[in-house]
């Protein structure tokens, strides 16, 4: 007969390895939204069917809102819709 103590520590060690799977995954897919919601000037001029060189001098102007990174410009998906709405 088994020891009642080692089938409890088996069963939490199982939920313990599901659990930092479930973490894992989570991770992942936090990553991966927040990349499909960054958008470069190409992406972003794209998207709002705009030239880059209107993108650029919306930044410039700092008239779109837009973090830098060094030369950089990135754009995020949900601020770059709420900047059109408001910018009827």
């Amino acid at each position: 007969m088994e020891n009642p103590f080692e089938i409890i520590i088996e069963k939490l060690e199982r939920i313990e390895n599901l659990l930092e799977a479930i973490n894992t995954n989570d991770n992942i897919i936090q990553h991966a939204k927040l990349q499909l919601t960054i958008m470069n000037v190409k992406q972003v001029a794209s998207y709002l069917s705009l030239s880059t060189a209107s993108i650029y001098g919306y930044t410039s102007s700092n008239k779109i809102p837009h973090p830098k990174q060094g030369k950089r410009v990135y754009f995020n998906k949900s601020a770059i819709d709420e900047w059109v709405f408001e910018n009827k």
